[in-house]
């Protein structure tokens, strides 16, 4: 299967970033994309609402449904997949896409930002994957892809921002457990990380217009998902993708065409060696 056509993909967090350009790639198939995110008012801070993404998406060729949602409450989430349901027939494709980040250490990160890290990445993964299995045990080639790294237990990864770690390890650990899980069902489970930093609103607020300048676009991720996305769910489960050696090992040589600033060295991500 090379294409999406008519596969309905529920995106969370997809208004900007990485999310919008997965969900872009799929509608130049002529897929329906669920756009689940919080932002349905422009922010003064962050680019891009739930309607200007839905905008894009059909711009692209696909049908869109923008849907506000805070994927740490699951009464919203049930509600969500419902519309769906409703609108498309069912669900396909879960990218579990939303994440909070906080790169402090444990004196320097209240509870606050400690608690949301876990209410987004941890428990929103886990609700929204929960809240679309029965969907995706129906559907015909089932993917739950999610944005998390490869769990590297070293020490340099969570000393300097033990929770943030934690966050996206625990988003990590669901990929691991659930792929074991969903695997005689067929529902295939499976991460994908970044080898550089990818231009996106948290990096622009963490590392300002020079990091920016050192990164990738998210269009990398988005051909990344894309190939995991096509393959046979029963075959592809359980895998800890990166996207840069996913792209090489199916002959795509040129990444210059990612760079933000063509000719500079981006800047390598967290959690590889």
């Amino acid at each position: 299967m090379s294409t999406l056509k008519g596969k309905t993909l529920f995106i969370t967090g997809a208004s900007r970033g990485i999310g919008l350009a997965i969900a872009k790639r799929a509608a130049r198939d002529g897929a329906n994309v669920v756009i689940a995110a919080k932002t349905s008012a422009p922010h003064p801070k962050l680019p891009g609402t739930i309607y200007s993404a839905a905008e894009e998406i059909e711009k692209e060729g696909g049908k869109a449904l923008p849907l506000m949602v805070d994927i740490r409450y699951e009464d919203q989430l049930h509600a969500a997949v419902k519309q769906a349901v409703e609108r498309f027939g069912g669900i396909d494709i879960l990218v579990n896409n939303a994440s909070a980040i906080s790169l402090t250490g444990t004196l320097e990160t209240p509870m606050k930002k400690f608690d949301l890290m876990f209410g987004v990445n941890v428990r929103g993964t886990y609700a929204t994957t929960q809240a679309c299995l029965p969907e995706l045990l129906k559907a015909k080639n089932p993917h739950v892809l999610t944005l998390s790294p490869p769990l590297n237990m070293k020490p340099k990864w969570f000393q300097n921002h033990v929770a943030y770690t934690m966050a996206k390890y625990g988003m990590s650990m669901c990929v691991l457990g659930m792929a074991e899980e969903f695997r005689d069902q067929g529902v295939a489970f499976n991460a994908l990380w970044p080898r550089t930093v990818i231009a996106t609103a948290a990096i622009n607020m963490i590392g300002g217009e020079e990091m920016m300048q050192a990164s990738r676009t998210p269009e990398i991720m988005s051909d990344a998902a894309h190939l995991i996305l096509t393959r046979e769910s029963r075959t592809t489960t359980g895998n800890f993708f990166i996207d840069e050696d996913l792209l090489r090992e199916n002959g795509v040589t040129d990444f210059a065409k990612y760079l933000v600033k063509p000719g500079t060295e981006p800047l390598p991500d967290f959690f590889l060696d």
